[in-house]
């Protein structure tokens, strides 16, 4: 048997995968998307959610079948699905298929680890954010900015329930394993939150899968604006603590935190640090949306596209922003930086999108 017969023999649940006309062959099973054998063999294909939320996955169906797991009309235009474009992230072959899409760029990518890890710390920072740390079996180099994909172990209440989250540290690789942390803010009726939060405890172990998305900070010396909302501070944190190793923290930085009351406000010890240790110029502009009227507090409310344009005070035309966190905040700064001058290529986001708000958007 030649090697390219041992390479693509397949079951009747395997399929081959052809990309940009050959430029790539992978094998893909029918009980997983198109992206994720992608991701598993390694090709730097653009993504970030990974749920068909964001539609960084778009690629075209030049042939073959693929079963569709979501609606994905709310999020293509017409345009899109009469051209065959579909979400990989969505997709599961049913055929051998044949795809074009635009790879990323090689060599800075981190190889995407699947492997367990042990719950050491599971800490409430909030009424319903809590920190967890991980230790992983095996090393999960990551970008910060980037997420990891978390799955309930098998044999707990929801069970192999699977959500994205974002890394809240940069990667610091100890020894043979890793420390990796998140923020996870508990969903109402979310699954693997639910889980998180009324039966996991520290020392059960879990799978995890990662890392996953192209949220990164990009090169340059402009100014940069972040917006994070809720547990969106996770990846803004990561970005900001990579900074510090490297020349960007001599760029001005404008961190904006939206939240609803001041108990709503955490990793405040950890923003200040940052801000101590900054080369250039930053500010930290917490803004609450639902602060009792009779309280203390002296620093801004109301929604934080209300105060975009008074705290920057400066052209947008040569900055870069860097927005997480719920849907209808990050839709709405787009919109607001965009009015304020801001490019739309120069505006990077993410947004933190539960079932809940896929099923919204679909209808």
């Amino acid at each position: 048997m030649s090697l390219f017969e041992r390479l693509f023999r397949r079951g009747p649940s395997e399929f081959a995968v052809q990309i940009n006309g050959g430029e790539h062959t992978l094998r893909a099973s029918t009980s997983e998307s198109l992206l994720q054998a992608a991701l598993k063999q390694g090709l730097p294909f653009p993504h970030n959610c990974r749920v068909g939320g964001c539609g960084e996955c778009k690629c075209r169906l030049v042939s073959g079948q693929v079963k569709e797991l979501t609606d994905k009309s709310y999020l293509l235009s017409a345009q899109e699905i009469q051209s065959n474009v579909i979400l990989a992230c969505q997709s599961q072959p049913r055929s051998d298929v044949v795809i074009e899409v635009t790879l990323q760029a090689q060599g800075s990518a981190h190889p995407v680890v699947d492997t367990r890890a042990r719950i050491v710390s599971l800490q409430p920072l909030t009424h319903d954010i809590v920190h967890l740390v991980l230790q992983t079996e095996l090393a999960m180099p990551h970008a910060a900015g980037q997420c990891a994909e978390l799955t309930v172990p098998a044999q707990s209440p929801h069970g192999g329930e699977r959500r994205s989250y974002s890394f809240a540290s940069p990667s610091t690789p100890e020894g043979d394993a890793q420390m990796a942390d998140f923020y996870i803010r508990k969903v109402p009726g979310g699954a693997f939150t639910e889980w998180l939060f009324n039966h996991a405890q520290v020392g059960d172990t879990l799978p995890i899968s990662g890392p996953h998305g192209q949220f990164t900070l990009r090169p340059g010396s402009q100014a940069m604006v972040f917006v994070a909302g809720g547990s969106g501070l996770a990846p803004i944190k990561a970005m900001l603590e990579d900074a510090l190793q490297g020349t960007h923290s001599a760029r001005t930085a404008w961190v904006f935190f939206g939240a609803r009351t001041q108990a709503d406000l955490y990793a405040l010890p950890e923003l200040d640090t940052i801000q101590r240790q900054w080369a250039g110029r930053i500010r930290f502009v917490p803004v609450l949306s639902a602060e009792p009227e009779d309280s203390a507090w002296a620093g801004l409310r109301g929604l934080v596209t209300e105060h975009l344009g008074s705290q920057l005070n400066m052209p947008l035309s040569d900055a870069q922003a860097y927005l997480c966190g719920p849907p209808p905040m990050v839709d709405a700064c787009v919109a607001e930086l965009t009015a304020l001058g801001m490019p739309p290529a120069s505006i990077l986001s993410d947004k933190f999108l539960n079932k809940a708000d896929l099923a919204r958007a679909a209808a």
